[in-house]
């Protein structure tokens, strides 16, 4: 059962999918403003993104739930993902560099190297409570682009992957009591088995892909529609170059939002002339026009 605040979110993009589009981007922190990105479309397009990505990397507990909150209070939409090695710290180089020994005795409850993870598992759980008190809904993206088995939490294989992933959820579900999480599974954009990872509608609110190759990337979207029973809401979840509106409808691509990534994924491969057509476009939803459910006090 989730909190009111965010079950009004999620019918919201429950509602909004296959009628438009809600624009979403990734923030980077080093690039000598947290705003780097936001600025810098708004200084193209007029608009802000009605989604703000933020990265638990790097144990920025603090740092990410300062920014979501002042996003929040600003009435737009926040998604989190989680770059760390297989201790559960670190950043993106660990996601890649670090393993699972023996998921066997990782998966096995009573294990040290179960009481391992699930302490480290356990952080990010601490850190959305914080935000669970403000009454800040989040979409929680955890162990994306698993099928690709290039992170850690893929290497082990898809019912490795698919007891991780359960675990996580019914861990913070039900020990950690979080009711403002909208669970978004992410594949990456390889394409292949994905039915073998999947884990069941019960466990996901919103499926994805993502993709770096340029256009509406339709066959993805198709493939993750065929996956899942209850039609639930299809995101776009990371791209480098944004769709425009007319590859979206030329392709019947229906992903429910986008969300390009960070610096160069977005300065260096979008151009901006298109950036302003896609901001302003009605199809596509931006922070200002997201409904007034969502908290609102200024920027």
């Amino acid at each position: 059962m989730k909190r009111k605040r965010t079950a009004e979110l999620y019918a919201y993009i429950c509602d909004t999918y296959g009628k438009a589009i809600i624009s979403g981007q990734q923030e980077s922190t080093w690039m000598g403003s947290d705003q780097y990105e936001f600025e810098y479309l708004y200084e193209r397009s007029g608009k802000y993104p009605a989604i703000r990505g933020l990265d638990y990397m790097e144990d920025d507990f603090d740092g990410v739930n300062r920014r979501a909150a002042a996003w929040h209070k600003r009435g737009g939409i926040v998604t989190i993902c989680w770059h760390c090695g297989s201790d559960f710290c670190g950043g993106w180089g660990e996601c890649g560099q670090t393993e699972i020994s023996d998921w066997d005795k990782a998966l096995t409850e009573g294990t040290a190297e179960y009481e391992a993870l699930v302490s480290g598992m356990d952080k990010a759980a601490e850190a959305l409570k914080k935000l669970q008190a403000q009454d800040i809904p989040v979409l929680w993206r955890p162990f994306h682009e698993f099928d690709g088995a290039w992170f850690w939490w893929g290497g082990g294989g898809p019912e490795n992957f698919k007891k991780l992933w359960i675990l996580m959820y019914d861990r913070y579900t039900n020990l950690h009591k979080l009711d403002n999480l909208i669970w978004v599974l992410g594949y990456s954009g390889e394409g292949k088995g994905y039915e073998k990872w999947y884990l069941g509608d019960d466990y996901v609110d919103v499926i994805g892909a993502d993709s770096y190759t340029d256009g509406a990337n339709e066959n993805l979207y198709e493939l993750v529609k065929n996956i899942e029973k209850k039609e639930m809401p299809i995101c776009f979840h990371e791209c480098g170059r944004i769709p425009t509106v007319e590859q979206l409808h030329a392709k019947n691509a229906g992903w429910v939002w986008f969300m390009a990534w960070h610096t160069e994924y977005l300065t260096d491969t979008n151009d901006d002339a298109d950036l302003k057509q896609i901001y302003n476009n009605d199809y596509v939803i931006t922070l200002d026009k997201l409904p007034a459910f969502i908290e609102k006090s200024g920027d």
